[in-house]
């Protein structure tokens, strides 16, 4: 998928979405992104949507009832006799999906392989739910990814968790989210569990910290995408979804996770992510500026504040040549989606000046203090 366009699909009024390497959607709450996103998978996984949700029992009868299946109960209203779906200029009709008893749903292939933002729903008692253990009512992105993560880890566990391998390591992020502890494989109880071992305390999954709650399931993804098994064949023409990774994580930690984002594109995903963190926006600006200005891949490893390595220098100079960045705003004033990607903080809009609303405050805060710090120097 090139171009998404979208008109009157739930909040959205009108949409046209172009696709970049990584593509960042920023915007307040309830403005349409997650539905746009899952709108993405729905397209492209239409018959490994279908397939799975015939094979898990599910049935339905109409369109509004094949909605309420994917993207979760009460959701049939969000396409209407206005909506028009148009992928790469061909017309996408939800009649064509809501066929239960055709002889082809369709094929196993996914294309689009989908991290919601509700992933520490997935891990019970630290380990991967499976797709029958959620509601009917729950969205279809969150019951497929955690059971993606439980056939991972079920399969490939002593592979993922072997002492002296650890893979789960490999990402940039690991040692800014769990730092000297380590992710194994408890097999001592009645069932098996993930636990962070920290100086030989095995502790469950349930007493971590919020962020390392929020990271697991995007640390087993990382290397889940990074040795492609299972329902993924390979990374061509793969688009991988993230929502809001930030969620519960420190500065360092979201900055050391875009590293991880670069090394997915650079091995050939396409990445689209959805944020309420204005550190992801900073990268976009500052990376765009260093292409401006001829900059190596150098800047990164200053940027990043990480050592140079052979590795990363062939990720930063990709970044730095052929990566396209594109970033969206969702405004939920008028329903439309406002392409911001030159992130130029002198413009005139203000949508894309305040990078969709996320330095809006900053800046803000800035001016008022410095009034008010000039109006107090000329007082004394």
């Amino acid at each position: 998928m090139d171009t998404l366009k979208v008109k009157n699909f739930g909040p959205i009024k009108e949409a046209n979405v172009e696709f970049g390497d990584l593509t960042l959607l920023v915007g307040p709450q309830a403005s349409g992104k997650s539905i746009l996103l899952q709108l993405m998978k729905l397209i492209e996984d239409d018959g490994y949507i279908t397939n799975t949700l015939v094979k898990n029992a599910y049935i339905w009868n109409d369109n509004a009832e094949f909605l309420d299946r994917y993207f979760g109960e009460g959701m049939s209203q969000i396409w209407n006799d206005k909506t028009k779906i148009t992928v790469d200029s061909e017309e996408f009709r939800i009649s064509d999906l809501a066929k239960l008893n055709s002889d082809e749903l369709g094929n196993e292939r996914e294309n689009v392989f989908y991290i919601p933002a509700q992933r520490v729903l997935t891990l019970e008692n630290g380990w991967p739910r499976t797709f029958k253990s959620f509601s009917v009512s729950d969205p279809f992105v969150i019951k497929n990814f955690s059971e993606s993560m439980r056939l991972y880890v079920e399969l490939g566990g002593n592979v993922i968790f072997q002492e002296g391998q650890k893979p789960l390591k490999e990402t940039e992020s690991y040692k800014d989210i769990f730092y000297s502890g380590e992710i194994e494989l408890d097999k001592s109880g009645p069932t098996k569990r993930i636990v962070l071992n920290i100086n030989s305390s095995r502790l469950p999954f349930m007493v971590w910290s919020t962020g390392q709650k929020e990271s697991m399931p995007l640390h087993l993804a990382f290397i889940f995408l990074k040795y492609p098994s299972l329902t993924l064949t390979g990374v061509k023409d793969i688009t991988v979804v993230i929502e809001e990774p930030e969620m519960g994580l420190h500065p360092a930690a979201i900055k050391s996770m875009i590293v991880d984002f670069l090394y997915l594109i650079s091995i050939g995903y396409k990445l689209v992510i959805s944020t309420h963190s204005p550190i992801l926006l900073e990268f976009a600006w500052a990376i765009q500026i260093l292409k401006e200005c001829n900059s190596g891949s150098k800047s990164l490893f200053e940027l990043f504040d990480i050592k140079q390595s052979d590795a990363l220098e062939q990720v930063f100079e990709r970044a730095m040549t052929s990566m396209r960045f594109k970033t969206y705003y969702f405004d939920k004033e008028d329903g439309g989606i406002k392409d911001i990607s030159s992130l130029d903080a002198g413009s005139e809009n203000p949508d894309i000046a305040e990078w969709g609303g996320l330095s809006s405050f900053a800046s803000r805060a800035s001016e008022i203090v410095s009034k008010n710090v000039n109006l107090h120097e000329q007082s004394i």
